[in-house]
């Protein structure tokens, strides 16, 4: 893969994962309801679905996840039950605001990271950037598996990085609300976004 066109995909990726969509909702509004605790695998699950589907359009199987459609239509709805999970126990978490609870802490790992995984196997945006916006820049069929080793690594860096960046951002937002009050609107809030992220993506 010559360097323009690397470049043109890192280019055309990272605006891609950078544009705010259900997935950003969902990692803000964690991150605002609990901190940063969990944040890894929560991330992990991000970057695994996305690679999942880059190995789908780079392996030509995009007609066979076509003809599976009603079986990425269940995964995105197990996405959706996880985010509106999600809501509802941010909606009900205490109001406190130093450290996490111990329900906060109970979130495990495997939990975070399937519950990401599944939301972002089923989710719209992703699906349309790799099987209709990633061909445009990419030709699927002169990738081989060293080019397909060139370009995952470039695709976890940009997007753990985008991810990273708004999940901090997110959590300097956080240390800002100090009182009990502020900390229950926050956690009603947050709720609110991830109920909504989970409507939109059960509404396409």
């Amino acid at each position: 893969m010559t360097l323009s066109s690397l470049l043109l995909f890192i280019g055309v990726y990272l605006a891609a994962v950078a544009t705010p969509g259900p997935g950003i909702a969902a990692l803000v509004a964690r991150v605002l309801g609990r901190g940063l605790h969990g944040i890894a695998p929560f991330i992990a699950g991000y970057v695994v679905g996305d690679l999942v589907w880059f190995a789908v359009a780079a392996t030509g199987l995009a007609v066979l996840a076509h003809e599976l459609a009603g079986f990425f239509t269940a995964i995105r709805l197990a996405g959706v039950a996880y985010l509106l999970y999600l809501a509802w126990t941010m909606w009900r978490a205490p109001a406190r605001a130093a450290e996490l609870d111990a329900a906060a802490r109970g979130a495990g790992g495997w939990r975070l990271f399937l519950g990401t995984l599944s939301l972002t196997l089923g989710n719209p945006k992703v699906i349309v950037f790799f099987l209709s916006i990633m061909p445009l820049v990419v030709d699927l069929d002169a990738i081989n598996l060293t080019t397909a080793l060139e370009l995952a690594p470039v695709m976890v860096g940009a997007l753990t990085s985008v991810l990273l960046a708004y999940a901090l951002a997110a959590n300097r937002a956080r240390a800002l609300f100090s009182s009990s009050r502020a900390m229950k609107i926050v956690h009603r809030g947050a709720a609110g976004v991830m109920a909504g992220a989970a409507l939109a993506i059960a509404a396409r």
